[in-house]
């Protein structure tokens, strides 16, 4: 072989050789830049979903911030409702309760009438002051009553007699039917103060007098009979001991004792 080729293959196999080394080098230093990329990436990656991690705890740091202030927010505006409703509601009553005292004043018995029954209604209404609205009624009764003229008085003496007698017997049985068994919104358990109140009749048939004190001091039972009968007394005081007259006494449910807790004048019983 002539020195030229031998030249030439050496010349060849150290190109090739050179070639190697090149794409071995090439080789390596793209495996090196791979892993130095990949490595570039988890460390990317890892600040990303810290980053992530963070503004999602910062969210919900925020957000449960937001609701507690919310949640504060809504309960002071409950608590101002609240209170706006009361103040409403106790104003209105108020208004009720002084329309229903003006109508108890009036003149005319059609509207004492209507104040009587807009009264009850504001005491079915007004638990807080319903003891209250009943004082009113019994009240009524206990303002000075011009006596029964007689047959022998004018019409028009006797129209305003009756008038007058109807009204109050109106609040007897306003107040009867309160103290019914099964009333759909009981008194019972109330004051009913009937102190020097004239009885020119009235039926408190059926009513149950159970807790409270019924006074009727001073009363008078000199007109028309006044019916207590399948009346039931328990667990209160009834007091008919200082009546100003018991000429007409009134009908009670026994035949020998009084009913545990009521006094009548003397101690007697009154017989059906």
């Amino acid at each position: 072989m002539s020195p030229e080729v031998t030249a030439a293959w050496i010349a060849s196999g150290a190109g090739g050789i050179t070639l190697i080394s090149t794409v071995i080098v090439q080789i390596i230093g793209f495996r090196s830049t791979r892993a130095d990329t990949e490595r570039q990436i988890r460390a990317t990656h890892k600040d990303t979903a810290d980053t992530l991690e963070h503004q999602r705890e910062q969210m919900d740091r925020t957000l449960g911030e937001q609701r507690e202030q919310l949640d504060k927010t809504l309960l002071a505006q409950s608590a101002q409702l609240d209170r706006t409703l009361a103040e409403q509601r106790t104003r209105t009553l108020n208004e009720r309760f002084a329309t229903a005292a003006e109508q108890l004043g009036s003149d005319k018995p059609a509207v004492r009438l209507a104040g009587v029954y807009a009264m009850a209604g504001l005491a079915d209404d007004w638990v807080e002051s319903r003891q209250t609205c009943v004082d009113v009624l019994c009240a009524y009764l206990r303002m000075p009553y011009e006596p029964d003229p007689g047959q022998g008085a004018p019409s028009q003496d006797r129209l305003v007699f009756q008038a007058a007698r109807e009204v109050r017997h109106t609040v007897i049985r306003v107040i009867t039917a309160h103290l019914k068994k099964g009333a759909e919104i009981s008194w019972q358990g109330l004051d009913f103060d009937f102190t020097g109140v004239v009885f020119d009749g009235g039926d408190f048939g059926g009513s149950q007098f159970s807790g409270g004190t019924i006074s009727f001091w001073d009363a008078e039972f000199s007109g028309d009979e006044v019916h207590f009968t399948d009346v039931q007394f328990s667990g209160g005081t009834v007091d008919f001991s200082d009546v100003a007259d018991w000429s007409v006494p009134p009908k009670f449910p026994w035949t020998d004792i009084p009913a545990q807790g009521v006094k009548l004048p003397g101690g007697q019983a009154n017989l059906l």
